[in-house]
Protein backbone atom coordinates (compact mmCIF):
# COMPACT_ATOMS: atom_id res chain seq x y z
CA UNK A 1 0.00 0.00 0.00
CA UNK A 2 1.31 3.47 -0.90
CA UNK A 3 -0.07 6.27 1.25
CA UNK A 4 2.01 9.00 -0.33
CA UNK A 5 -0.88 10.86 -1.98
CA UNK A 6 -3.29 11.11 0.99
CA UNK A 7 -0.48 11.84 3.41
CA UNK A 8 0.88 14.63 1.19
CA UNK A 9 -2.58 16.14 1.07
CA UNK A 10 -2.73 15.91 4.85
CA UNK A 11 0.66 17.55 5.20
CA UNK A 12 -0.08 20.33 2.70
CA UNK A 13 -3.37 21.13 4.38
CA UNK A 14 -2.55 20.89 8.05
CA UNK A 15 1.19 21.46 8.37
CA UNK A 16 0.94 25.27 7.91
CA UNK A 17 -1.76 25.33 10.58
CA UNK A 18 0.39 23.27 12.97
CA UNK A 19 3.29 25.64 12.44
CA UNK A 20 1.04 28.57 13.29
CA UNK A 21 -0.53 26.94 16.34
CA UNK A 22 2.54 25.41 18.00
CA UNK A 23 5.32 27.44 19.62
CA UNK A 24 8.47 28.68 17.94
CA UNK A 25 11.37 26.24 17.63
CA UNK A 26 8.79 23.67 16.69
CA UNK A 27 11.06 21.30 14.78
CA UNK A 28 13.93 21.13 17.26
CA UNK A 29 13.68 18.38 19.87
CA UNK A 30 17.24 17.40 20.77
CA UNK A 31 16.28 16.43 24.33
CA UNK A 32 13.65 13.94 23.21
CA UNK A 33 15.96 12.56 20.52
CA UNK A 34 18.60 12.03 23.21
CA UNK A 35 16.12 10.20 25.40
CA UNK A 36 15.05 7.99 22.48
CA UNK A 37 18.68 7.09 21.75
CA UNK A 38 19.23 6.34 25.44
CA UNK A 39 16.17 4.10 25.54
CA UNK A 40 17.36 2.17 22.49
CA UNK A 41 20.63 1.53 24.29
CA UNK A 42 19.44 0.68 27.79
CA UNK A 43 15.88 -0.69 27.64
CA UNK A 44 15.85 -4.11 29.34
CA UNK A 45 13.34 -5.77 27.02
CA UNK A 46 15.33 -4.60 24.00
CA UNK A 47 18.48 -6.05 25.54
CA UNK A 48 16.65 -9.37 25.89
CA UNK A 49 15.62 -9.24 22.22
CA UNK A 50 19.23 -8.54 21.22
CA UNK A 51 20.38 -11.56 23.24
CA UNK A 52 17.83 -13.70 21.38
CA UNK A 53 19.30 -12.37 18.13
CA UNK A 54 22.80 -13.35 19.26
CA UNK A 55 21.52 -16.82 20.13
CA UNK A 56 20.04 -17.19 16.64
CA UNK A 57 23.35 -16.13 15.10
CA UNK A 58 25.16 -18.74 17.18
CA UNK A 59 22.68 -21.38 16.03
CA UNK A 60 23.50 -20.44 12.44
CA UNK A 61 27.22 -20.85 13.16
CA UNK A 62 26.48 -24.28 14.64
CA UNK A 63 24.57 -25.23 11.47
CA UNK A 64 27.61 -24.17 9.40
CA UNK A 65 29.92 -26.29 11.57
CA UNK A 66 28.20 -29.54 10.52
CA UNK A 67 29.70 -29.16 7.04
CA UNK A 68 33.24 -29.29 8.43
CA UNK A 69 35.11 -32.52 9.23
CA UNK A 70 34.58 -33.90 12.70
CA UNK A 71 37.69 -35.26 14.45
CA UNK A 72 37.18 -37.32 17.61
CA UNK A 73 39.58 -39.20 19.86
CA UNK A 74 38.04 -42.49 20.95
CA UNK A 75 39.50 -45.11 23.24
CA UNK A 76 38.41 -48.07 25.29
CA UNK A 77 40.07 -50.61 27.56
CA UNK A 78 38.55 -54.00 28.39
CA UNK A 79 39.69 -56.89 30.53
CA UNK A 80 37.70 -59.81 31.84
CA UNK A 81 37.52 -63.51 32.59
CA UNK A 82 34.80 -66.11 32.69
CA UNK A 83 31.58 -66.16 30.79
CA UNK A 84 31.17 -67.96 27.51
CA UNK A 85 34.17 -69.76 26.00
CA UNK A 86 35.06 -71.94 23.05
CA UNK A 87 37.06 -75.15 23.29
CA UNK A 88 39.82 -75.50 20.71
CA UNK A 89 41.11 -79.17 20.54
CA UNK A 90 44.66 -78.33 19.61
CA UNK A 91 46.09 -81.18 21.70
CA UNK A 92 43.77 -83.77 20.20
CA UNK A 93 44.76 -82.63 16.72
CA UNK A 94 48.52 -82.23 17.13
CA UNK A 95 49.58 -84.72 19.82
CA UNK A 96 49.26 -87.89 17.59
CA UNK A 97 51.31 -86.14 14.92
CA UNK A 98 53.91 -85.01 17.44
CA UNK A 99 54.15 -88.56 18.87
CA UNK A 100 54.80 -89.97 15.41
CA UNK A 101 57.48 -87.40 14.72
CA UNK A 102 59.21 -88.08 18.03
CA UNK A 103 59.28 -91.83 17.21
CA UNK A 104 60.69 -91.18 13.77
CA UNK A 105 63.36 -88.78 15.01
CA UNK A 106 64.06 -90.70 18.20
CA UNK A 107 63.84 -87.48 20.20
CA UNK A 108 61.47 -85.37 22.29
CA UNK A 109 61.63 -82.38 19.97
CA UNK A 110 57.85 -82.28 19.67
CA UNK A 111 56.30 -82.01 23.16
CA UNK A 112 52.70 -82.76 23.86
CA UNK A 113 50.28 -79.73 23.95
CA UNK A 114 47.07 -79.20 25.86
CA UNK A 115 43.65 -78.44 24.49
CA UNK A 116 42.75 -74.69 24.73
CA UNK A 117 39.60 -73.10 26.14
CA UNK A 118 39.30 -69.48 24.90
CA UNK A 119 37.00 -66.99 26.66
CA UNK A 120 35.07 -64.42 24.60
CA UNK A 121 36.02 -61.60 26.98
CA UNK A 122 39.30 -59.91 25.98
CA UNK A 123 41.90 -59.73 28.69
CA UNK A 124 43.89 -56.50 29.19
CA UNK A 125 42.91 -55.19 25.76
CA UNK A 126 42.89 -51.57 24.55
CA UNK A 127 41.70 -49.86 21.37
CA UNK A 128 42.53 -46.16 20.82
CA UNK A 129 41.80 -44.29 17.59
CA UNK A 130 41.25 -40.88 16.06
CA UNK A 131 38.11 -40.90 13.92
CA UNK A 132 37.61 -38.26 11.22
CA UNK A 133 34.15 -38.16 9.71
CA UNK A 134 32.74 -35.95 6.96
CA UNK A 135 29.20 -35.76 5.54
CA UNK A 136 29.20 -36.16 1.78
CA UNK A 137 25.49 -36.06 0.98
CA UNK A 138 23.05 -34.88 3.66
CA UNK A 139 20.11 -32.70 2.63
CA UNK A 140 19.09 -32.17 6.27
CA UNK A 141 22.25 -30.14 6.85
CA UNK A 142 21.55 -27.81 3.92
CA UNK A 143 17.93 -27.24 4.88
CA UNK A 144 18.79 -26.79 8.55
CA UNK A 145 21.30 -24.12 7.59
CA UNK A 146 18.67 -22.32 5.52
CA UNK A 147 16.19 -22.49 8.40
CA UNK A 148 18.71 -21.15 10.89
CA UNK A 149 19.55 -18.29 8.52
CA UNK A 150 15.86 -17.39 8.34
CA UNK A 151 15.68 -17.56 12.13
CA UNK A 152 18.41 -14.92 12.34
CA UNK A 153 16.48 -12.71 9.91
CA UNK A 154 13.31 -13.28 11.93
CA UNK A 155 15.00 -12.27 15.19
CA UNK A 156 16.42 -9.14 13.56
CA UNK A 157 12.96 -8.11 12.40
CA UNK A 158 11.65 -8.74 15.94
CA UNK A 159 14.34 -6.45 17.33
CA UNK A 160 13.52 -3.72 14.81
CA UNK A 161 9.78 -4.02 15.44
CA UNK A 162 10.31 -3.64 19.18
CA UNK A 163 12.62 -0.67 18.57
CA UNK A 164 9.85 1.10 16.67
CA UNK A 165 7.36 0.38 19.43
CA UNK A 166 9.85 1.54 22.05
CA UNK A 167 10.45 4.81 20.19
CA UNK A 168 6.71 5.42 20.15
CA UNK A 169 6.34 4.52 23.84
CA UNK A 170 9.18 6.83 24.84
CA UNK A 171 7.77 9.75 22.86
CA UNK A 172 4.25 9.18 24.09
CA UNK A 173 5.31 8.86 27.73
CA UNK A 174 7.44 12.00 27.42
CA UNK A 175 4.47 13.89 26.00
CA UNK A 176 2.30 12.51 28.82
CA UNK A 177 4.81 13.81 31.37
CA UNK A 178 4.99 17.26 29.78
CA UNK A 179 1.20 17.41 29.54
CA UNK A 180 0.96 16.58 33.25
CA UNK A 181 3.56 19.24 34.09
CA UNK A 182 1.63 21.82 32.09
CA UNK A 183 -1.59 20.80 33.84
CA UNK A 184 0.12 21.38 37.21
CA UNK A 185 1.13 24.87 36.09
CA UNK A 186 -2.42 25.61 34.96
CA UNK A 187 -3.87 24.52 38.30
CA UNK A 188 -1.23 26.50 40.15
CA UNK A 189 -2.09 29.58 38.13
CA UNK A 190 -5.79 29.10 38.81
CA UNK A 191 -5.07 28.59 42.50
CA UNK A 192 -3.24 31.92 42.62
CA UNK A 193 -6.35 33.66 41.27
CA UNK A 194 -8.64 31.87 43.70
CA UNK A 195 -6.37 32.58 46.68
CA UNK A 196 -6.33 36.22 45.66
CA UNK A 197 -10.12 36.18 45.62
CA UNK A 198 -10.15 34.54 49.07
CA UNK A 199 -7.93 37.31 50.43
CA UNK A 200 -10.23 39.96 48.95
CA UNK A 201 -13.32 38.33 50.48
CA UNK A 202 -11.59 37.96 53.84
CA UNK A 203 -10.74 41.68 53.79
CA UNK A 204 -14.28 42.64 52.81
CA UNK A 205 -15.76 40.42 55.50
CA UNK A 206 -13.50 41.87 58.20
CA UNK A 207 -14.54 45.38 57.18
CA UNK A 208 -18.22 44.45 57.14
CA UNK A 209 -18.55 44.99 53.38
CA UNK A 210 -18.64 41.37 52.25
CA UNK A 211 -20.90 38.40 52.74
CA UNK A 212 -19.69 35.37 54.75
CA UNK A 213 -21.25 33.15 52.10
CA UNK A 214 -18.96 34.60 49.47
CA UNK A 215 -15.93 33.92 51.68
CA UNK A 216 -17.01 30.32 52.24
CA UNK A 217 -17.61 29.86 48.52
CA UNK A 218 -14.15 31.23 47.70
CA UNK A 219 -12.49 28.97 50.24
CA UNK A 220 -14.42 25.96 48.92
CA UNK A 221 -13.24 26.73 45.42
CA UNK A 222 -9.64 27.03 46.66
CA UNK A 223 -9.90 23.65 48.38
CA UNK A 224 -11.24 22.06 45.21
CA UNK A 225 -8.40 23.47 43.16
CA UNK A 226 -5.84 22.25 45.68
CA UNK A 227 -7.31 18.75 45.36
CA UNK A 228 -7.10 18.99 41.57
CA UNK A 229 -3.52 20.21 41.91
CA UNK A 230 -2.64 17.23 44.11
CA UNK A 231 -4.09 14.86 41.49
CA UNK A 232 -2.17 16.62 38.72
CA UNK A 233 1.07 16.34 40.71
CA UNK A 234 0.43 12.64 41.23
CA UNK A 235 -0.22 12.14 37.51
CA UNK A 236 3.03 13.94 36.67
CA UNK A 237 4.97 11.86 39.19
CA UNK A 238 3.58 8.60 37.79
CA UNK A 239 4.34 9.73 34.23
CA UNK A 240 7.92 10.57 35.23
CA UNK A 241 8.41 7.17 36.85
CA UNK A 242 7.05 5.30 33.84
CA UNK A 243 9.28 7.33 31.50
CA UNK A 244 12.35 6.45 33.60
CA UNK A 245 11.22 2.82 33.62
CA UNK A 246 11.27 2.71 29.80
CA UNK A 247 14.82 4.11 29.83
CA UNK A 248 15.92 1.61 32.50
CA UNK A 249 16.86 4.45 34.83
CA UNK A 250 16.16 5.04 38.49
CA UNK A 251 12.48 5.85 38.95
CA UNK A 252 13.50 8.94 40.91
CA UNK A 253 15.66 10.35 38.11
CA UNK A 254 14.91 13.87 36.97
CA UNK A 255 13.42 14.26 33.51
CA UNK A 256 14.58 17.27 31.53
CA UNK A 257 11.71 19.43 30.30
CA UNK A 258 12.39 20.78 26.81
CA UNK A 259 10.49 24.00 26.19
CA UNK A 260 10.72 23.42 22.42
CA UNK A 261 9.60 19.83 22.55
CA UNK A 262 6.16 20.50 21.09
CA UNK A 263 7.28 19.55 17.63
CA UNK A 264 5.58 17.80 14.79
CA UNK A 265 8.27 15.54 13.28
CA UNK A 266 6.56 15.03 9.93
CA UNK A 267 9.12 13.52 7.55
CA UNK A 268 10.17 15.41 4.45
CA UNK A 269 9.33 12.36 2.38
CA UNK A 270 6.47 10.09 3.36
CA UNK A 271 6.73 7.54 0.57
CA UNK A 272 5.75 4.35 2.32
CA UNK A 273 4.93 0.81 1.40
CA UNK A 274 3.11 -1.30 3.97
CA UNK A 275 5.15 -4.29 2.82
CA UNK A 276 8.18 -2.70 4.50
CA UNK A 277 6.71 -3.09 7.98
CA UNK A 278 8.77 -5.39 10.20
CA UNK A 279 5.66 -7.26 11.30
CA UNK A 280 4.97 -8.32 7.71
CA UNK A 281 8.62 -9.16 7.11
CA UNK A 282 8.51 -11.40 10.17
CA UNK A 283 5.51 -13.28 8.78
CA UNK A 284 7.10 -13.63 5.35
CA UNK A 285 10.22 -15.02 7.02
CA UNK A 286 8.09 -17.43 9.04
CA UNK A 287 6.48 -18.52 5.77
CA UNK A 288 9.93 -19.18 4.31
CA UNK A 289 10.81 -21.29 7.36
CA UNK A 290 7.64 -23.35 6.90
CA UNK A 291 8.48 -23.93 3.24
CA UNK A 292 12.02 -25.00 4.17
CA UNK A 293 10.62 -27.45 6.72
CA UNK A 294 8.40 -28.99 4.03
CA UNK A 295 11.34 -29.32 1.63
CA UNK A 296 13.54 -30.85 4.32
CA UNK A 297 10.89 -33.46 5.13
CA UNK A 298 10.44 -34.33 1.47
CA UNK A 299 14.20 -34.64 0.94
CA UNK A 300 14.32 -37.14 3.78
CA UNK A 301 13.97 -39.80 1.06
CA UNK A 302 17.32 -38.78 -0.42
CA UNK A 303 20.16 -41.13 0.67
CA UNK A 304 22.61 -39.79 3.22
CA UNK A 305 26.25 -40.56 2.58
CA UNK A 306 29.22 -39.94 4.87
CA UNK A 307 32.85 -41.06 5.04
CA UNK A 308 35.16 -41.80 7.93
CA UNK A 309 38.82 -42.52 8.58
CA UNK A 310 40.13 -44.24 11.73
CA UNK A 311 43.81 -44.02 12.73
CA UNK A 312 44.55 -46.01 15.88
CA UNK A 313 46.21 -48.79 17.75
CA UNK A 314 44.85 -51.92 19.44
CA UNK A 315 46.66 -54.64 21.35
CA UNK A 316 46.92 -56.36 24.72
CA UNK A 317 49.08 -55.40 27.69
CA UNK A 318 49.37 -51.83 26.35
CA UNK A 319 51.69 -52.81 23.59
CA UNK A 320 52.32 -50.22 20.88
CA UNK A 321 54.24 -51.26 17.77
CA UNK A 322 53.87 -51.74 14.06
CA UNK A 323 51.58 -54.70 14.56
CA UNK A 324 49.21 -52.77 16.84
CA UNK A 325 48.84 -49.67 14.67
CA UNK A 326 46.11 -49.64 12.03
CA UNK A 327 43.96 -47.47 9.77
CA UNK A 328 40.39 -48.04 8.66
CA UNK A 329 38.53 -46.18 5.90
CA UNK A 330 34.83 -46.51 5.31
CA UNK A 331 31.72 -45.02 3.72
CA UNK A 332 28.30 -45.11 5.37
CA UNK A 333 25.01 -45.00 3.49
CA UNK A 334 21.63 -44.40 5.07
CA UNK A 335 18.35 -44.64 3.15
CA UNK A 336 14.97 -44.79 4.90
CA UNK A 337 12.71 -47.39 3.30
CA UNK A 338 9.59 -47.37 5.45
CA UNK A 339 8.69 -45.28 8.51
CA UNK A 340 4.98 -45.83 8.90
CA UNK A 341 4.04 -42.89 6.59
CA UNK A 342 5.58 -40.57 9.16
CA UNK A 343 6.98 -38.21 6.50
CA UNK A 344 3.61 -37.79 4.81
CA UNK A 345 1.94 -36.85 8.07
CA UNK A 346 4.75 -34.44 8.92
CA UNK A 347 4.45 -32.74 5.54
CA UNK A 348 0.73 -32.29 6.11
CA UNK A 349 1.44 -30.69 9.48
CA UNK A 350 3.86 -28.20 7.95
CA UNK A 351 1.43 -27.43 5.11
CA UNK A 352 -1.29 -26.59 7.63
CA UNK A 353 1.17 -24.35 9.46
CA UNK A 354 2.02 -22.67 6.16
CA UNK A 355 -1.67 -22.03 5.48
CA UNK A 356 -2.05 -20.46 8.92
CA UNK A 357 0.95 -18.21 8.26
CA UNK A 358 -0.48 -17.11 4.90
CA UNK A 359 -3.81 -16.21 6.51
CA UNK A 360 -2.07 -14.35 9.31
CA UNK A 361 0.02 -12.45 6.76
CA UNK A 362 -3.09 -11.35 4.85
CA UNK A 363 -4.91 -10.38 8.03
CA UNK A 364 -1.95 -8.45 9.42
CA UNK A 365 -1.55 -6.57 6.14
CA UNK A 366 -5.16 -5.40 6.36
CA UNK A 367 -4.77 -4.50 10.02
CA UNK A 368 -1.71 -2.36 9.31
CA UNK A 369 -3.47 -0.59 6.46
CA UNK A 370 -6.39 0.10 8.79
CA UNK A 371 -4.11 1.33 11.56
CA UNK A 372 -2.35 3.72 9.16
CA UNK A 373 -5.66 5.09 7.93
CA UNK A 374 -6.91 5.58 11.48
CA UNK A 375 -3.66 7.31 12.46
CA UNK A 376 -4.06 9.74 9.57
CA UNK A 377 -7.64 10.53 10.54
CA UNK A 378 -6.67 10.94 14.19
CA UNK A 379 -4.00 13.47 13.24
CA UNK A 380 -6.50 15.45 11.17
CA UNK A 381 -9.02 15.44 14.03
CA UNK A 382 -6.38 16.34 16.62
CA UNK A 383 -5.25 19.27 14.49
CA UNK A 384 -8.81 20.54 14.09
CA UNK A 385 -9.39 20.19 17.83
CA UNK A 386 -6.19 22.10 18.55
CA UNK A 387 -7.38 24.99 16.39
CA UNK A 388 -10.72 25.01 18.21
CA UNK A 389 -8.95 24.87 21.60
CA UNK A 390 -6.89 27.94 20.70
CA UNK A 391 -10.05 29.85 19.81
CA UNK A 392 -11.77 28.66 22.99
CA UNK A 393 -8.81 29.71 25.11
CA UNK A 394 -8.76 33.19 23.60
CA UNK A 395 -12.50 33.58 24.19
CA UNK A 396 -12.23 32.31 27.77
CA UNK A 397 -9.36 34.73 28.49
CA UNK A 398 -11.30 37.70 27.15
CA UNK A 399 -14.42 36.67 29.06
CA UNK A 400 -12.49 36.25 32.31
CA UNK A 401 -10.83 39.66 31.89
CA UNK A 402 -14.24 41.34 31.51
CA UNK A 403 -15.85 39.47 34.41
CA UNK A 404 -12.84 40.09 36.67
CA UNK A 405 -13.08 43.85 36.08
CA UNK A 406 -16.84 43.76 36.59
CA UNK A 407 -16.43 41.75 39.80
CA UNK A 408 -13.89 44.23 41.17
CA UNK A 409 -16.31 47.07 40.35
CA UNK A 410 -19.24 45.23 41.91
CA UNK A 411 -21.06 44.75 38.63
CA UNK A 412 -20.65 40.95 38.45
CA UNK A 413 -21.27 38.46 41.23
CA UNK A 414 -18.83 35.99 42.78
CA UNK A 415 -20.58 33.14 41.04
CA UNK A 416 -19.96 34.80 37.68
CA UNK A 417 -16.32 35.38 38.61
CA UNK A 418 -15.77 31.77 39.65
CA UNK A 419 -17.55 30.55 36.55
CA UNK A 420 -15.31 32.69 34.35
CA UNK A 421 -12.26 31.49 36.24
CA UNK A 422 -13.37 27.85 35.82
CA UNK A 423 -13.87 28.40 32.10
CA UNK A 424 -10.39 29.92 31.83
CA UNK A 425 -8.81 26.97 33.63
CA UNK A 426 -10.85 24.47 31.65
CA UNK A 427 -9.89 26.09 28.35
CA UNK A 428 -6.22 26.13 29.34
CA UNK A 429 -6.41 22.46 30.27
CA UNK A 430 -8.21 21.72 27.01
CA UNK A 431 -5.57 23.58 24.99
CA UNK A 432 -2.85 21.65 26.81
CA UNK A 433 -4.65 18.38 26.13
CA UNK A 434 -5.25 19.13 22.46
CA UNK A 435 -1.65 20.27 21.92
CA UNK A 436 -0.24 16.99 23.17
CA UNK A 437 -2.96 15.07 21.37
CA UNK A 438 -1.43 16.39 18.14
CA UNK A 439 2.03 15.30 19.23
CA UNK A 440 0.79 11.85 20.22
CA UNK A 441 -1.06 11.54 16.91
CA UNK A 442 2.11 12.42 15.00
CA UNK A 443 4.08 9.85 17.01
CA UNK A 444 1.37 7.27 16.29
CA UNK A 445 1.43 8.02 12.56
CA UNK A 446 5.21 7.77 12.61
CA UNK A 447 4.88 4.36 14.24
CA UNK A 448 2.23 3.07 11.84
CA UNK A 449 4.10 4.23 8.73
CA UNK A 450 7.49 3.01 10.10
CA UNK A 451 8.95 6.35 9.06
CA UNK A 452 11.37 6.63 11.99
CA UNK A 453 14.90 5.80 10.88
CA UNK A 454 16.30 3.08 13.11
CA UNK A 455 19.98 3.07 13.98
CA UNK A 456 22.13 -0.05 13.82
CA UNK A 457 22.94 -0.07 17.55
Amino acid sequence: MNISTPFKALRNRWLPLLVALLPAGVYAQPVLDTYVAEGLRSNIVLQQRNISLLQAENSLRIAHSYFLPSVTLQGDYTSGKGGRSIDIPIGDLLNPVYSSLNQLTGSDAFPQVQNVSQNFFPHDFYDAKVRTSLPLINTDLYMNRAIQHDQVVLKQFEVDAYKRQLVFDIKRSYYDYLAAIEAVKIYESGLVLVNKNVEINESLTRNGKGLPANLLRSRSEADRLRADLNSANNTAENARRYFNFLLNKSLESTVTVDTAVMSVPLPDSVEHDAAAREELSMLRTARSINQSQIRMTRLNRVPKLSAFLDLGSQATHWEFNNDSRYYLVGVQLSLPLFQGFRNNYTIRQYKHELQKTELELNNTTRQLELATSIAQNDLQTATQNLQAAHQQQRSAQSYFTLIEKGYQQGVNSLIEFLDARNQLTASALQLNLRTFDVLRAVARLERETASYTLTSN
